[in-house]
């Protein structure tokens, strides 16, 4: 039995991947992560992401990704990534996060081309017949695919999902999904859009950073969620230089060097990523270090 009767709320961190030098998935390292992100304040983890390099992975290390964050952290803290190519095997992905013991799966739409709106529609339709409540996953940069207030409502008016990760970076489009949607709740979708999204009614973020500095993000996560300001802005600013990466390409390596520096394990990623350049990897060690200096953890 859940005991997080939305387990889309708070902070959900989109877990980097742990990989060892020969670049397999570091199953056991995955499973202590995910427990010391919940011990650390963290209210779940969302594997499977772009963060999580899903992409990449074979359908058997996708699985085991999911199974091993449900025996660490139970499945009512576990929103799994169930994009695909085709809504038939986003399905399958579903019904495997399903069976899995997760209670709640995050959904791209279709990516393998600029989909129109009837196409999204049955995307999410398919996956629905899953069973699970879907959260939305908007990201026009990546997918070339906008869900627009207008379409999420739609969606959302035909009961296919409950929620959506909002990756736009535009702040102004929860007003308008608010209008449009009443009742579709709302996923801060990028690190440097947090305090803006709080403050404007969001009811959880899907998160990098706290990958390598959970205490903190917590921290200014609740006091935004709270309209503490005069907690949450000077940690706003003092993370924002970490957190603008989380919008960048590299992410990935960004967040995950930033755990190496913090004392966790990122590591290298997979092909086709590639390490930082040195001007990159310079302006990343240079923040994460200063943020460690201020005692941010």
């Amino acid at each position: 039995m859940t005991t997080r009767p939305k387990p889309w709320h708070g902070v959900m961190v989109a877990t980097a991947l742990p990989l060892g030098e020969d670049l397999s998935v570091d199953l056991d390292g995955y499973a202590e992560h995910c427990r010391w992100l919940v011990a650390s304040g963290c209210d779940g983890v969302v594997p499977n992401g772009s963060l999580g390099e899903y992409q990449t992975l074979t359908p058997e290390e996708r699985a085991s990704v999911v199974e091993t964050a449900v025996a660490a952290i139970g499945g009512d803290r576990v929103m799994p990534g169930v994009a695909a190519y085709g809504a038939l095997e986003a399905r399958r992905w579903a019904e495997q996060a399903r069976d899995a013991g997760c209670q709640a799966v995050m959904l791209l739409p279709p990516n393998a081309y600029r989909a129109d709106d009837r196409i999204v529609v049955e995307h999410y339709r398919e996956v629905a017949k899953a069973g699970l409540p879907v959260v939305a996953y908007n990201n026009p940069f990546d997918t070339k695919v906008d869900l627009t207030p207008a379409l999420l409502a739609r969606l959302h008016g035909e009961g296919l999902i409950v929620g959506v990760k909002e990756f736009s970076g535009d702040v102004r489009r929860i007003y308008e999904i608010a209008e449009l949607a009443p009742g579709l709740e709302v996923l801060v979708g990028a690190d440097d859009v947090l305090l803006e999204l709080a403050l404007a009614g969001a009811v959880g973020w899907v998160s990098g950073f706290p990958n390598a500095l959970p205490t903190s993000t917590v921290a200014l996560y609740r006091a935004a969620m709270a309209g503490d300001l005069a907690t949450a802005l000077p940690l706003y600013r003092a993370l924002h230089p970490l957190l603008r990466w989380d919008s960048k390409p590299e992410f990935v390596q960004a967040i995950k060097l930033s755990m190496d520096l913090a004392g966790r394990r990122g590591g290298p990623c997979r092909p086709p990523r590639l390490p930082l350049i040195a001007e990159q990897e310079a302006t990343v060690r240079a923040a994460t270090e200063k943020a460690l200096a201020e005692g941010l953890c």
